[in-house]
């Protein structure tokens, strides 16, 4: 397995600084990452309320159906910007 390229989901909730590895692949997909934010819902089960928002990054494997699972607990998905120049101000 040496060299094998493996892919992390990992959610950080920003007040308590816990660290949450979803799952590991060789081969990500749409399908995957769902999965995935559904276990990480299942196990942040009642803390779920204590949160605002998710940012993500602007991976096409994150698509309505990643979405739906944390807006289904009022929980706002923002997508990060598509570049640092983005952020600049003008």
């Amino acid at each position: 397995m040496v060299g094998r390229r493996l892919y992390a989901l990992a959610f950080l909730e920003h007040g308590t600084r816990r660290l949450h590895i979803s799952g590991l692949t060789a081969h990500p997909s749409r399908d995957w990452a769902v999965q995935q934010a559904r276990n990480v819902a299942a196990d942040l089960d009642t803390r779920m309320e204590s949160l605002r928002f998710l940012l993500r990054d602007r991976d096409g494997k994150y698509g309505q159906s990643f979405h739906a699972v944390f807006e289904a607990d009022g929980i706002d998905v923002i997508k990060s910007a598509t570049s640092a120049e983005d952020e600049r101000p003008p």
